[in-house]
Order: C-alpha cells, then sequence, then structure tokens
C-alpha cells in the first residue's frame, strides 16, 4: 500500500520518458504557468482564512454551534460533532484538528470517533472551495451552487451518524 503513490509517479516518468517528453522542463514550465493562478486565487484563500479566524475568535462560533445544536440533535448528530459540522464546510485543516479532539476526548474506535471520521470524508469544505474556485475565474453569481453545497453537506454528514450506527460502532 505504501508504494502505490511512487508506483504511480514512477510509471508517470516512464510513460513521459517513453514519449520523449522532456520532464524537468514540463514540470518547470507548468510552475511557471500556476504563478499568475496563484497569485489571483491567493487574495480569496487569505480572505476566507481571516473571515475564519475572526469568526472563530469572536465567540460567534460558540454561539451559532449553540444555537444549531437543538437541530442538528433532531437530524441525530451528537452535540460532540456538532463543531464538526459547522466548521468542515469552512477549512479542512480546522475538521481535521476537530476530528483529532474528538479522538483525544472520546476515542478513535467508538462511536463518536467512527461517527466523526465519516463525518470528515462525507462532507466539503464548502465556503473554501466555492470562494477558491469561483474567485480564480472570477464567477460573480454563484446561483444554486451554495444552497445544494449545503444541503449535500448536511446529507452527508447526516448519512455519516447513519453509517456508524449502521456499523454497529
Amino acid at each position: 500500500m505504501n508504494y502505490i503513490l511512487p508506483g504511480l509517479i514512477l510509471l508517470l516518468l516512464l510513460y513521459a520518458l517513453s514519449k520523449g517528453v522532456n520532464v524537468y522542463e514540463a514540470f518547470v514550465k507548468g510552475a511557471a504557468e500556476a504563478l499568475p493562478l496563484l497569485l489571483r486565487i491567493l487574495p480569496y484563500m487569505a480572505a476566507m482564512m481571516a473571515a475564519l479566524s475572526v469568526f472563530r475568535q469572536s465567540g460567534a462560533l460558540s454561539i451559532f454551534v449553540a444555537a444549531i445544536t437543538p437541530a442538528c440533535k433532531v437530524l441525530g448528530i451528537p452535540a460532540e460533532l456538532v463543531p464538526l459540522f459547522v466548521l468542515r464546510p469552512f477549512s479542512g485543516s480546522a475538521g481535521v484538528a476537530l476530528l483529532q479532539d474528538v479522538y483525544a476526548q472520546y476515542g478513535p474506535d467508538g462511536f463518536l470517533g467512527y461517527a466523526a471520521s465519516v463525518m470528515l470524508g462525507s462532507t466539503e469544505t464548502i465556503f473554501y472551495t466555492l470562494a477558491l474556485y469561483f474567485g480564480s475565474v472570477k464567477v460573480t453569481k454563484s446561483r444554486h451552487a451554495l444552497p445544494v453545497s449545503l444541503a449535500a453537506g448536511v446529507v452527508g454528514a447526516a448519512a455519516a451518524i447513519v453509517f456508524a450506527h449502521i456499523a454497529g460502532v
């Protein structure tokens, strides 16, 4: 299992060499073409990270989590997983940090650890992704992308809880 990624990279390099492609030159050219894209995307990433930091540091996250906890309980989402449910759409690293907190408090093998793991894998960093991709191509009217993405996130989180129950952990 540890050799899959290096094996794929080696196969890609061998294929490129068999086609006569200068791999190093192609890599450098691709990296140079990516820099303007990075410069276009960076302000959107910085804005999202700043907004997330203000959201957490101001206490608004705690207030929001407390406000939606009853609704989450109706969906079957345990109160201990509500912060993960709320922060995951904003930040993948915050989601992983909260997953580690769940593991530290409740263990990875119990229901909460299992449900949190499945929830992290079943949901997406919606706001980050929309800001990054729509910002990079200058989309100003996202129409239904946000509501549909949020609905999919709710379904993914609810499915994580259902599958954790089915697994009988």
